[in-house]
């Protein structure tokens, strides 16, 4: 070792010549996905040019070098060389074992993750990845000297290095300009895997995004929202958020495995075709609350306007949001009631860090034991089937598909061990859906109170498909596993025994994220001017009583 140490501390490299070598190794080894998905990509086509193929490391190599040249002098070089090593070992891994892509959404996930789930990634692994591909090199760059001529030959040796990797990009882009532009229209996720280049510029836009422009003006959407229901009981509307669970996983949904044990002796609706706003939870939920639309949704725009729980709670509502979710609602409770679960080691549905879900029923049973208002609305934010740490989303008495993984490295488990696992972590979110149905159900005999359940999930997850794990991919060129969510509706039959049979007739109807403004407005019984009647899934099987809504709207829509 010691010699080791001894003969790296004789080596000497001009500022040049440690640019060169480490562009060469982020090119051809931390770029690996990159190169490796651009050979798929373009091997796959009917007729291809193998020079073009062979061009992409070398074109990759210039560039990194050109803009490698402008930032690293001098002092600056080795630094800016080992963080721009460091950052790329930790994409490289995540990258090679997750599939995830740093773009913006990812980059806003990241930021706004909590400690505990953060360290939920660390494993042996992970250290042993970022000891050998960031670790080690950088040492290497450390131990390294760096010789320096006068300020004028540096220059004019960093001109001529300069000038070479701007020929050698210029001489590609000549010679194979329309196979490069070809291959990125039709396959403009392959930018996403740039490593270090994409995590940087996603960053720059988070930061440009959310820091250096000014906030918005508050808008107040509606002023005056009412609540029309004229029912002579009280009601409760009780949404359970979900946390990384996949359609396609369900029973419910066709999934092969007994998944929704405990459901599908309750009499829900299972909505079948449901599609997510995002892929992360930081896009996905306040998205999902917010007025705006996939299509249009800006987070800064969202968070300067009221979203539904808003309007719900104007309108005379009383709302909670009751979270066992440590990544927080994401600024959508910012303006309502809030608990947030407290992970303590002493409570034994905890263990210091998340909390199984069912400790959301403790808070549950005492709203509803205390109801004030005439109707009520009451969010569960769940943990869920939250990755890669799916073990610990489960207590052993809900262990029931072995084996299972029990760790969190899980691209080294079996794909029956993962599948076990996340399995297990959608059938105990069943388990607690049955509990929160159960209380409701009960809150309805014995107290004459009107109640129904919606349950959705933010976003989906990856097992392994296509090597792809997780979630978290750009929406557009994410898979449906990531995408594809359930979506649960249950009503009490003592007061609405009919709507549940009406919901099951739309369970194959294409909804989206889009929808849950509306479908909450409509539950809740709630007239505003942003109501959008046909947005509602359940439009055609409004409650009892509920006739009022209908030409209330009917009547607002067409005076205006």
């Amino acid at each position: 070792m010691f010699k080791i140490i001894n003969f790296l501390n004789q080596i000497k490299l001009t500022t040049n010549q440690l640019v060169i070598y480490t562009c060469v190794y982020i090119t051809l080894v931390l770029n690996f996905p990159f190169l490796s998905k651009t050979a798929v990509v373009v091997t796959a086509l009917e007729s291809y040019n193998l020079f073009f193929l062979l061009s992409v490391p070398i074109f990759l190599l210039a560039l990194s070098i050109f803009i490698q040249c402008f930032l690293s002098f001098r002092w600056l070089t080795k630094p800016l060389l080992i963080l721009l090593v460091l950052l790329s070992s930790v994409i490289f891994y995540s990258t090679v074992t997750y599939g995830i892509v740093f773009d913006y959404g990812m980059i806003q996930n990241t930021v706004e993750t909590d400690t505990a789930e953060a360290l939920s990634y660390f494993n042996f692994s992970a250290i042993m990845f970022f000891l050998f591909f960031g670790l080690v090199p950088s040492l290497l760059i450390v131990k390294v000297k760096l010789t320096y001529s006068s300020f004028v030959g540096e220059l004019l040796a960093r001109i001529k290095l300069l000038s070479g990797s701007v020929g050698v990009v210029f001489l590609i882009a000549i010679v194979f300009y329309s196979n490069y532009a070809s291959v990125g229209r039709n396959n403009r996720d392959l930018v996403g895997y740039l490593t270090p280049y994409a995590l940087i510029d996603s960053t720059v836009k988070y930061l440009q995004k959310n820091y250096f422009f000014p906030p918005l003006k508050f808008t107040l959407l509606d002023t005056n929202p009412i609540m029309f229901n004229q029912n002579p009981t009280k009601h409760v509307t009780v949404l359970v958020l979900g946390e990384t669970a996949r359609s396609q996983s369900f029973s419910l949904n066709g999934y092969h495995k007994p998944t929704n044990q405990f459901t599908e002796k309750l009499g829900v609706a299972s909505f079948k075709n449901v599609s997510s706003c995002g892929t992360a939870t930081a896009v996905s939920v306040p998205c999902m609350f917010s007025r705006l639309d996939k299509e249009n949704y800006d987070k800064r725009l969202a968070n300067a306007q009221q979203n539904v729980v808003d309007i719900i709670q104007l309108a005379g509502a009383d709302v909670l949001w009751i979270s066992n979710n440590n990544g927080s609602c994401k600024g959508v409770c910012n303006r309502i009631k809030s608990i947030q679960i407290p992970t303590k080691k002493s409570d034994p549905l905890c263990d210091g860090e998340y909390c199984f879900d069912e400790v959301l029923l403790r808070p549950l049973k005492q709203k509803l034991a205390t109801l004030t208002y005439e109707d009520t609305l009451i969010v569960l934010h769940m943990i869920g089937s939250h990755g890669p740490t799916y073990y610990k989303r489960y207590p052993d008495k809900n262990r029931i598909f072995i084996p299972d993984c029990q760790r969190s490295d899980i691209q080294n488990c079996s794909e029956e061990e993962l599948t076990n696992t996340y399995d297990n972590t959608i059938a105990y979110t069943d388990f607690v859906l049955a509990k929160v149905i159960g209380e409701l159900n009960t809150l309805s005999k014995f107290k004459n109170v009107e109640t129904s359940m919606i349950y959705i999930s933010d976003h989906g997850e990856s097992l392994g498909e296509s090597g792809i794990f997780l979630h978290g991919l750009p929406y557009a060129f994410a898979p449906r596993e990531q995408t594809h969510v359930p979506l649960i509706y249950w009503a009490d039959p003592s007061h609405q025994s009919n709507r549940v049979d009406c919901a099951n007739k739309f369970r194959n109807k294409k909804i989206s994220h889009d929808n849950i403004f509306d479908f909450l407005l409509g539950e809740m019984s709630v007239d505003s001017t942003i109501f959008k009647m046909q947005n509602n899934p359940l439009n055609q099987c409004e409650r009892a009583g509920s006739l009022a809504q209908t030409v209330n709207i009917n009547a607002k829509n067409g005076a205006n």
